[in-house]
């Protein structure tokens, strides 16, 4: 039975929802999407491009050739969601494009030509984020991913391929793959190809330098020697060969085949005045001070009976409403607030009630969607390490830092807690650890937030267990190492309000740089390279000359102008 998901209507949110003035628009419905089509066919889903030239997500750029921008990214981050969530019945997703001779060619780019270079590097690190959820959803939640390259696939378009399991190529004497920004644009393939290129498909380092070198790519047998695609079909049998490999691919999955699907939950944010109040947190502004405080609220009841009945109330329940609006206030804060340089981070709630909602999900992690909601809470998190602003907690009384909401303390760069009770006589707040902290959230270094606090000191960590369930005041959270500074309520204010006054003295970019640097400690994995190294790289390369200047090869692709390159090696 095929079900199609797509229907042609406006971009943008659903009458009524409140969107900032000047915002970047990210939220959608597959009702929506102007750039891809979501059928499904049980086991499979297949996902097709097919770009709208004319739905740019700003004027002045065309998206022609499959090409595109964050636009396009969003409409397939919520399709990759709401898969994972909607639809348990789909175990193999096959990408295509629905234009016979060109898959995508990648990022456009009159839109990176145009765009500021904070938006250039926004949209390289969305799309990254976006990629590795692919995989993500190919390695933990079965459900395999499957690309179809008929036509050529350039740049960011073959970036999409590699990101899935297979990769198949059109044996037609014309498709192929190929990442040209090096000769072309005078950049660097940004969203991950160099690094998946070897850490992932494997391609020997010879080769991969030929090939990012080569604006044509290559294509045929040459592509499946060098590991660059899995296999060539014929032109005539393509699509029926693609849903065959599609079909093997599903076979390995264990997901549930008759599963009811989950509610994704709507989103819909309240200005009032210069706040973000959402069902779960809310954001205050301090724009003088260029800081966002950031206050969680705790779940208002316990945890449901059982997964059946989270799944059946899955458009309220709680871990998966709060970890869809967090997703949502992280994506505004990087996309339309970059002047503010602090997220300060707070909770409000009962924190025993927050611990049984933790042990809930460790205990029923095994069902498929609690499965689902702890692998989403991973990818939140690590949105949250990437963000190039510095985060600070503070743990005041009342807060509910336990399990899953103490993860937010533990990503921080810095932990404040209150010490005793407060003026008023409120209790001396506690934090909690609890089973899902050694191990359900790694990072992108691939190490638990406490196994990177405590990188190499097993002896901690094994302390740290004999701990979960236990409340800890203040005193103990700091002797556990949980907290960076313990401050009574003689100090609190003053303290507090120096620190971050002296945060937004320094220099953005130098604390850009120092955070990123020291926020993923230890081994190095594809997804730290990624974030860690390409990122840096690709961001200076974005503000150089021979990429954005008057001459550069960005501003003068496509003009018939050679671009002048600066030979000084640096």
């Amino acid at each position: 039975m095929s079900k199609q998901v797509t229907a042609d209507g406006p971009s943008g949110h659903p009458a009524g929802e409140t969107v900032p003035e000047g915002s970047i628009d990210f939220r959608t419905h597959p009702d929506r999407y102007r750039h891809w089509r979501l059928r499904i066919e049980p086991p499979l889903a297949f996902l097709t491009l097919e770009v709208d030239e004319q739905a740019g997500l700003r004027p002045g750029y065309q998206l022609k050739q499959n090409s595109y921008d964050l636009g396009v990214d969003f409409e397939l981050y919520d399709a990759t969601q709401r898969l994972r969530f909607e639809h348990p019945e789909v175990h193999a997703v096959v990408l295509r494009s629905a234009r016979e001779r060109i898959f995508c060619a990648g990022a456009n780019i009159g839109m990176l030509g145009s765009s500021s270079h904070q938006l250039k590097v926004n949209f390289c690190k969305f799309t990254n984020e976006t990629r590795l959820a692919i995989e993500d959803a190919c390695q933990h939640s079965g459900q395999r991913y499957l690309c179809a390259v008929r036509g050529t696939a350039a740049g960011g378009g073959y970036e999409l391929a590699l990101a899935c399991d297979r990769i198949l190529l059109a044996d037609d004497g014309s498709s192929a793959v190929s990442l040209p920004e090096v000769p072309l644009l005078g950049v660097l393939p940004g969203t991950g190809g160099l690094t998946r290129l070897l850490d992932k498909r494997r391609v020997r380092r010879d080769r991969a330098d030929l090939f990012c070198t080569l604006e044509e790519g290559v294509k045929g047998r040459r592509a499946v020697d060098w590991n660059l695609v899995d296999e060539l079909l014929p032109r005539s049998s393509f699509d029926d060969g693609a849903k065959e490999r599609a079909l093997q691919l599903a076979a390995s999955s264990d997901r549930p085949a008759a599963a009811e699907g989950a509610d994704w939950p709507d989103v819909d944010p309240k200005l009032e005045g210069d706040s973000i109040v959402y069902s779960t947190l809310r954001i205050e502004f301090d724009r003088a001070l260029g800081a966002a405080h950031l206050t969680v609220l705790g779940p208002t009841g316990p945890p449901p009976g059982d997964a059946s009945e989270a799944l059946a109330g899955s458009a309220g329940f709680w871990p998966l409403v709060l970890a869809r609006e967090l997703d949502d206030a992280l994506l505004h804060l990087r996309l339309n607030e970059t002047r503010i340089g602090q997220l300060v981070i707070e909770s409000e709630g009962d924190l025993g009630t927050a611990a049984a909602f933790d042990a809930f999900l460790h205990r029923k992690r095994k069902h498929w969607f609690l499965h689902e909601v702890l692998l989403y809470w991973k990818r939140v998190l690590k949105r949250l390490d990437l963000t190039a602003r510095s985060v600070f907690t503070l743990i005041t009384p009342g807060s509910c830092f336990a399990g899953l909401l103490l993860e937010l303390a533990l990503a921080s760069d810095r932990a404040y807690m209150f010490e005793g009770e407060s003026e008023d006589g409120a209790p001396a707040p506690s934090i909690e650890v609890g089973e899902l902290n050694f191990g359900a959230f790694p990072t992108p270094n691939g190490l638990s937030r406490l196994e990177t606090r405590f990188l190499r000191e097993e002896d901690a960590i094994d302390s740290l267990r004999a701990l979960i369930g236990t409340p800890l005041e203040a005193e103990d959270a700091e002797g556990a190492g949980l907290v960076t500074e313990v401050l009574d309520d003689l100090d609190w204010e003053d303290e507090v309000r120096i620190a971050l006054e002296e945060r937004a003295s320094f220099s953005p970019d130098a604390l850009t740089a120092l955070e990123a640097n020291l926020r993923f400690p230890g081994p190095e994995t594809l997804e730290s390279k990624i974030f860690g190294r390409l990122s840096a790289w690709q961001n200076w390369i974005f503000q150089r000359p021979n990429a954005v200047g008057e001459e550069g090869a960005l501003r003068l692709y496509g003009t018939g102008r050679r671009p002048r390159f600066d030979s000084e090696r640096i």
